[in-house]
């Protein structure tokens, strides 16, 4: 079995893949692990719609729809499933929207994270059009929701070669809380700057 590092750093996005794809009782699975994501009050504040056959038409045609076009948008066809993420925001004096969309994209994250794992290509895919009165028709979205994107998977192709991502350099991204003198000089040049 992988390890959890393991799995995060050969983890790259599939943007073609078979017509394999996993059953609904692999999707529960992964989806119970998946929701354990950092939840603040445990309100889950997110669910996953299945798009599998003819829903994958009438998602294109509610793409396109969104577009201004006639027809049906091809995209959706990309893969055999297309799981829609969707984040269910609740009112709650202690958890604002954020950190509720927050969990939300992890739940996708992670869940891409644990398809990969068990063998399927992945690719998350978004769109301006995810924010549109068409789509979020078509996924039966309430007032309270918001579609995330779409996690597109099925089989990894057999001759095709992991692909390599850059290492990313993690001494760009991390550093230490500056010193309280550090901080006041600052706040004093902002406040000249401003005058």
């Amino acid at each position: 079995m992988t390890s959890a590092l393991e799995a995060v750093r050969s983890r790259r996005s599939w943007s073609k893949v078979t017509d394999a794809a996993p059953t609904r009782a692999e999707l529960l699975t992964l989806m119970s692990a998946a929701g354990r994501v950092a939840d603040h009050s445990s309100m889950e504040p997110w669910r996953v719609i299945e798009l599998r056959g003819s829903d994958r038409e009438r998602l294109g045609r509610a793409i396109n729809k969104a577009e201004g076009q006639g027809g049906s948008s091809s995209k959706p066809l990309r893969a055999p499933l297309l799981l829609a993420v969707v984040a269910t925001y609740r009112k709650n004096d202690k958890v604002p929207r954020w950190e509720q969309e927050a969990v939300a994209s992890g739940v996708a994250h992670v869940l891409s994270l644990l398809l990969d794992e068990a063998g399927w290509g992945v690719i998350w895919r978004t769109g301006h059009y995810t924010r549109s009165k068409a789509v979020a028709k078509l996924h039966g979205l309430a007032k309270n929701e918001e579609l995330m994107g779409w996690l597109y998977v099925g089989g990894k192709p057999p001759k095709a070669r992991p692909g390599r991502r850059k290492v990313v350099d993690a001494r760009r991204h991390f550093s230490r809380l500056p010193s309280a003198k550090r901080v006041d000089e600052r706040d004093l040049s902002e406040l000249d700057a401003q005058a």
